[in-house]
């Protein structure tokens, strides 16, 4: 359990880092630019690393389009996520973001034939509870901030069922790698004629989002390699309350009432679908 804890405690720092990475290049460079610095930074990572290892089935993707279909969703996840760090609390962000398994149970019934079991069902309705909660304020730009981020949830939704259908045939390395292909280019695409030079230490931020990115999946991996699943989700969700705790220390966010009952909402979701999975005989 010690080495399980410390890859998740280097899960919870990249995501936390890539989330202030994203706060302070808030309106200083536009999202498309830094979701294309994200992927020009993990190629730069990863190049080296694959041709160390010489396994030449990193470059060799045998399902292009559904490669294509995860990036496309991802990458508008990955939008609405960079946009609500813009707009809402941290805290609120995260929050929305913990519905992803709740959508990913509904899409993988669908597109997996994956059963839906009353566990399933009571752990959907719980979550979407818990966003109807939190998703009530009363300024308009906010209510359309906690919408993008609940977009973006079900965009990775999306992703993670490619993903699982992708792993079975597909090098975990390769997945990333071809994220990474074929996001830059989407990305490059879609902001160059709005091209912001960054400097001073807006670099290094975007060299932070890049490998925080990828250290935050890898870490996550190494974790459930040295512990059960149901640890390292449980651990997982400490998330919430130390990204509040940035968001109060750093921005001068604040609780409300609705924000902690709608996390405790998805939470006791994320809990009901994952403890029922592992206890099944």
């Amino acid at each position: 359990m010690f080495h399980a804890t410390l890859w998740v405690i280097g899960a919870l720092t990249s995501f936390c880092l890539m989330a202030i990475g994203a706060r302070e290049l808030n309106s200083q460079i536009g999202i498309f630019q830094i979701l294309f610095f994200r992927s020009i930074v993990g190629l730069l990572v990863l190049l080296p690393i694959m041709f160390l290892s010489k396994k030449s089935s990193f470059l060799l993707p045998k399902r292009i389009k559904l490669h294509l279909v995860r990036n496309l969703f991802h990458f508008a996840g990955q939008y609405g996520w960079f946009l609500g760090i813009g707009l809402l609390p941290l805290a609120t962000v995260f929050a929305i973001e913990f519905t992803v398994p709740l959508w990913t149970i509904i899409i993988s019934y669908f597109f997996l034939k994956e059963s839906i079991t009353v566990r399933k069902v009571i752990a959907v309705l719980l979550g979407i509870l818990g966003v109807i909660v939190i998703v009530q304020p009363s300024l308009e730009v906010a209510r359309y901030g906690s919408l993008m981020v609940l977009g973006a949830a079900i965009c990775y939704a999306f992703s993670h069922v490619a993903t699982k259908s992708l792993s079975n045939t597909e090098n975990p390395i390769s997945i990333i790698f071809m994220m990474c292909l074929i996001q830059a280019p989407l990305g490059l695409l879609l902001f160059i004629k709005g091209w912001t030079t960054p400097a001073g230490i807006q670099w290094l931020w975007l060299v932070i989002i890049g490998v925080t990115a990828l250290s935050a999946h890898y870490c996550m991996t190494k974790a459930m390699q040295h512990a059960e699943v149901t640890f390292v989700v449980t651990m997982d969700m400490f998330r919430l309350p130390l990204i509040s705790l940035i968001g109060v220390l750093l921005y001068a966010e604040h609780f409300s009432v609705a924000l902690i009952l709608g996390m405790l909402l998805i939470v006791a979701g994320n809990s009901v679908n994952i403890y029922g999975k592992e206890n099944r005989p």
